[in-house]
């Protein structure tokens, strides 16, 4: 069991059940509202190859019956009092979260327990249900900037189920049973990686004793999944004609894991290039100077052994090698010139910033909170990621930009008009 013991630091309180749930509460005052979630270490990762696409599709199932709900009364049960619920599919996380006004808690925690424990997976409900996600696979392919994200991870982790699309197969998801979610989640439920998480105007004591009586009496389940890691990349340069009007393009490769010390001024180094803010160094250069881009943004997600980072961007045919080559110039920037000393504090404040900002909303927090739970075992205390941000050097950023950034160890994904 992983055990989890009991705290309090900033609000924070834990509790694990007998079953292994671990339960996670932060309580804010100032506020009428009730973020929760149940958050599992199961993703689109640990599907076996007949079954791509099965982690999404539950999460979609989980909303279709339950033992003492129809699919009319889950989605009636909070939206009816102004509500919401909701759920989320990741390669390695599985959330069913929702938010009410705090008299509903007693509502909310049932419901968002039922939908995760109890789905019956009616037969009929599936067949619906299967024409919905082939049709949002259609929406992904017929938006070539989101369908250029899942198409460049199977081409950084090509071969393994990190590169496979989140979705699934036309072919898989046509082929989906009741059986094959049953057998799905009795090979990957287990309850030491399961976490409840709550943020809201309410006493832990409240959310311990619902815990106890609501996830308390849930049998215990044990997983002897192991994930498979991933250590064969190999750089690869591909080009795919699309009718589409505009080109796509997509540089990276893989990237620190979650547990890696440089996990942290990676995430700076990333947010300097390409971060959310306009003054990032590839908007700059390639939107504010040149004019060759709408958009450019820069992303790093860590998994548990192995991540990923990529620049995406769309342009003009004629302006993609252009584009490429000023993007590849940036690179080098970080690789070969130290930050200054303003230029270094500017961008520690800055993602000190976001990442206050980002804490301020209590769903985003919730979610938060369990993912850490489930990776770390800890909460990631603000105070202590401004510590070790402000810790970091501009000399640490320029040795992991030659680690990570080399041209040479860069894969390149276009997709060109046809």
């Amino acid at each position: 069991m992983l055990l989890l013991p009991p705290f309090k630091m900033n609000d924070y309180h834990s509790y694990q059940l007998e079953n292994g749930i671990r339960i996670l509460h932060k309580e804010v005052k100032n506020t009428r509202i009730i973020h929760c979630g149940i958050m599992l270490d199961i993703g689109s990762r640990d599907e076996m190859p007949h079954q791509q696409g099965i982690a999404h599709f539950w999460e979609h199932m989980a909303f279709k019956g339950t033992k003492k709900r129809n699919a009319f009364h889950i989605i009636d049960s909070l939206e009816s009092v102004g509500g919401e619920l909701n759920a989320y599919t990741t390669k390695e996380k599985i959330c069913f979260y929702a938010a009410a006004l705090d008299k509903h808690m007693d509502k909310t925690f049932d419901i968002i327990t039922d939908i995760t424990f109890n789905s019956t997976f009616p037969e009929k409900q599936i067949e619906k249900e299967r024409g919905v996600i082939l049709e949002e696979m259609s929406m992904y392919f017929d938006s070539p900037e989101d369908a250029i994200q899942d198409d460049f991870d199977e081409l950084i982790f090509e071969g393994h189920q990190l590169g496979k699309n989140i979705l699934g197969t036309n072919q898989s998801v046509k082929n989906f049973k009741q059986e094959r979610f049953r057998e799905f989640l009795n090979q990957n439920l287990d309850s030491d990686k399961i976490v409840f998480t709550c943020v809201g105007n309410v006493p832990f004591k409240k959310v311990k004793d619902l815990a106890e009586r609501k996830l308390g009496g849930i049998a215990k389940f044990t997983s002897l999944r192991n994930r498979v890691g991933f250590d064969t990349y190999q750089p690869k340069r591909k080009e795919v004609r699309r009718a589409i009007t505009q080109a796509q393009c997509a540089l990276g490769s893989t990237a620190f894991p979650l547990v890696d010390k440089r996990r942290l001024p990676f995430f700076m180094l990333m947010n300097i290039l390409g971060g959310p803010g306009m003054n990032s160094r590839l908007n700059m250069a390639l939107r504010e100077k040149h004019g060759l881009v709408y958009a450019i943004d820069a992303s790093y997600t860590p998994y548990t052994d192995t991540g990923s980072m990529g620049i995406f961007f769309g342009t003009e045919p004629k302006k993609v090698n252009r584009s490429i080559k000023l993007t590849l110039k940036e690179l080098k920037k970080l690789r070969e010139v130290k930050l200054g000393t303003l230029q270094l504090q500017k961008a520690k404040d800055q993602l000190m910033g976001q990442l206050a900002m980002s804490e301020e909303n209590n769903a985003s927090l919730m979610l938060m909170m369990g993912k850490s739970i489930l990776d770390l075992n800890k909460i990631e205390n603000l105070e202590d990621i401004f510590h070790r941000i402000k810790k970091i050097s501009s000399i640490e950023l320029r040795e992991i930009a030659n680690q990570t950034l080399e041209e040479k160890n860069l894969s390149i994904l276009t997709f060109i008009p046809n």
